[in-house]
């Protein structure tokens, strides 16, 4: 038998190492959760998680240039100024919907409506909710199928597009024009993508109004030395991503030529990733 001093002297060690012991398992444990939510999350595709009608603009447009909408044109009904309001319609839908394309048949447009209001409340920027506190919509297999089939009770229910132009964060636009807000936004925007989360970018070249617009990133692609590449979300054009990057040499955002933008420089701000953003 040990002597009581031995006894003594052993104790604290193996209490020690049970406290290890625990805290190593606990780790285990939640490295087991993190990975089986993450894996219970499927990563973002354009193809399922985007809205299938478009943003349609107010002005016509040659080569990037706008011009007043005449005739016909000037007197049809579209549906516009919603870039930023299907942005976040697109984030809480993959954050805090459920598809069930084997359940009954879809809702009718009372029930519907009632449960794209019901999602739509939730802030964007709150994290995603687990599959059984999720908004459930039956009879369809993604964002995309629905808003494609019943589109007109989604463009009903989502929000109005005037409100975007009042929204506080956009003051950002007049006192952080400089380089360094843009080096701490491309920053930022890395870090949120890295952690498998979607940011909405408001587009800018105030105070000259190429472009007034809001996208949503969802990928960083592999690009040259000093170049970072992204793949968007643009309301505007529903039928596939559009590219955006990131030039370390001239710390500057720039985005694609379209038939809406002439394509070059623009300055990008996060918005609906904290609260009055």
């Amino acid at each position: 038998m040990a002597p009581p001093a031995d006894r003594a002297a052993r104790s604290p060690q193996k209490s020690m190492r049970n406290k290890i012991g625990s805290a190593i398992i606990v780790a285990l444990i939640a490295g087991v959760s993190c990975r089986s939510a993450e894996a219970g999350t499927p990563p973002f595709r354009f193809d399922r998680d985007t809205v299938g009608f478009a943003n349609m603009t107010v002005f016509e447009y040659q080569n990037g240039i706008a011009h007043l909408r005449r005739g016909e044109s000037a007197k049809q009904k579209r549906y516009t100024r919603r870039c930023f309001v299907l942005c976040r319609t697109t984030m809480q839908f993959k954050k805090f919907a459920r598809f069930d394309p084997h359940a009954p048949p879809p809702l009718d447009d009372g029930d519907l409506a009632k449960r794209i209001r019901q999602l739509t409340r939730r802030a964007a920027w709150r994290d995603p909710l687990p599959d059984d506190e999720r908004v459930v919509f039956p009879g369809y297999a993604n964002l995309r199928q629905l808003s494609k089939a019943r589109g007109f009770i989604l463009q009903r229910n989502i929000g109005y597009g005037w409100p975007t132009y009042w929204r506080l964060g956009n003051a950002r636009t007049f006192f952080e024009p400089g380089i360094g807000y843009q080096e701490r936004t491309h920053e930022k925007l890395n870090a949120v993508l890295n952690r498998g989360d979607l940011f909405v970018g408001f587009l800018t070249t105030l105070p000259h109004l190429r472009i007034n617009h809001a996208v949503l990133f969802y990928a960083r692609e592999a690009g040259p030395t000093g170049i970072d590449r992204y793949l968007v979300y643009d309301p505007n054009h529903p039928e596939g991503p559009r590219r955006l990057w990131w030039s370390q040499r001239e710390r500057s955002f720039e985005y694609e030529k379209d038939w809406d933008f002439v394509g070059g420089r623009i300055r990008v701000y996060q918005i609906y990733g904290v609260p009055l953003q």
